[in-house]
């Protein structure tokens, strides 16, 4: 490529410069936009997210009415009681338990070793192929002389 010789394609140092500007400019004006939806909708959020809380009751199994009555139970199916500080309202709170940690833990454990030994017997499969066409090809050579 010539010294004098221009690149097309890309943006040159000025256009590149312009461009950033550009990209900056819109991103400062979405900024203040997007501040007032989360003051807005911060009155119908729950008060855990916005204040400290003490737990009441620690994470525990739902009950048959709490699962189709709560839709905190929802998700995990478990399910703690938390009493906020400034407001002092009790609220519910999806949770995980231990023992579902612990499930969920050797599940994927066992999917590990699993795709291990799926992986290490095709391994084992592929080298005795390549062994087989080596002897193969030393016995041709030998059968040659």
């Amino acid at each position: 490529m010539r010294a004098g010789a221009e690149r097309r394609g890309l943006p040159q140092g000025r256009h590149l410069w312009v461009l950033c500007a550009f990209a900056l400019k819109l991103c400062q004006a979405e900024a203040p936009v997007q501040e007032e939806k989360l003051s807005v909708s911060a009155t119908n959020l729950p008060c855990w997210l916005v204040e400290e809380f003490v737990v009441a009751e620690e994470c525990a199994p739902c009950s048959n009415f709490q699962a189709k009555t709560t839709p905190e139970c929802g998700s995990t199916g478990y399910v703690e009681k938390i009493t906020c500080s400034l407001s002092k309202r009790n609220e519910f709170k999806s949770c995980r338990s231990a023992l579902m940690e612990q499930y969920s833990f050797w599940k994927f454990e066992g999917a590990v070793v699993g795709v291990a030994v799926v992986f290490a017997c095709l391994v084992i499969i592929r080298q005795r192929q390549l062994d087989r066409k080596a002897l193969e090809k030393v016995r041709k050579q030998i059968e040659s002389i």
